[in-house]
């Protein structure tokens, strides 16, 4: 029975890879019957790709991005536990901020926040950070809220049985209730922060990957803004596979007991 899956998932795994080279195959034949500005080729492509790893400019490009997506995803999740708490605590903000501050976060365009965020504080790190700020809280909101909507009321009532300590129930049973919601909420916030990331960084920043992609446009150079593209998916993997994936394993209730976060 095992060998049966092993062999399963390796077939899939075969299939996959398959896949991947059949589709830059495909890419390597188009781009031979097209101009290099419409379509360049892998190996062009690949070059501009290096050219991340080698040049000082670049680096800094994607290190600039880099460091705006970790404090957008961390200033989110925390405005975004912020409300939720605030809900919870004081039944009478309820309304306040689930029909009033969330329909309002949730139907405001990006391009929105984007301009506002820019004539509101210059082309700066800052107008970058709190545009994506501004995007990312309601899919913290969300998350949390719901995370706390889960929670036993009769364990909660319990733990206050057991002790006068309010602080001791929010930390035993509130804390490890919602923690794996938090951090669901900050790898959504993350997946989400490296697609807005460019058009935030378009409008107000004169470094970063988005304005290195805008620079790429100007001078009809698709092989770089491809190599954009394929730098931020491998940026998110590796966040994603080596820090949010197993610190949302270790708060699972059913891995919390793990000495250290396992992948």
């Amino acid at each position: 029975m095992r060998s049966a899956v092993t062999r399963s998932g390796l077939q899939a795994r075969l299939l996959a890879d398959a896949a991947v080279i059949a589709a830059i195959a495909a890419w390597w034949l188009a781009s031979r019957n097209l101009p290099a500005f419409v379509l360049p080729s892998p190996w062009a492509t690949a070059q501009a790709l290096l050219r991340f790893f080698t040049e000082p400019k670049l680096m800094i490009d994607v290190a600039a991005t880099g460091l705006r997506v970790v404090l957008s995803v961390v200033a989110a999740t925390a405005l975004g536990i912020a409300l939720a708490m605030l809900a919870y605590f004081l039944p009478v903000t309820r309304d306040i901020v689930r029909k009033r501050v969330l329909p309002f976060l949730n139907a405001m365009p990006s391009l929105g926040w984007a301009i506002l965020a820019v004539i509101w504080f210059g082309v700066s790190d800052a107008a970058v950070v709190f545009a994506q700020t501004a995007i990312l809280v309601p899919f913290c909101f969300i998350n949390v809220s719901q995370g706390i909507d889960e929670i036993d009321t009769e364990l909660v009532e319990m733990a206050r049985s057991f002790t006068r300590q309010r602080w001791l129930a929010f930390r035993t049973v509130l804390i490890p209730a919602v923690a794996p919601y938090v951090v669901a909420a900050a790898r959504l916030a993350y997946g989400v922060s490296w697609k807005i990331a460019l058009i935030a960084e378009l409008f107000g920043s004169e470094r970063g990957l988005g304005y290195a992609m805008y620079q790429a446009q100007t001078v009809a150079d698709p092989a770089t803004v491809i190599a954009i593209c394929l730098i931020i998916v491998l940026v998110f993997v590796l966040g994603d596979l080596l820090v949010l994936r197993p610190l949302y394993h270790w708060a699972s209730p059913q891995d919390r007991d793990k000495p250290f976060p396992g992948i």
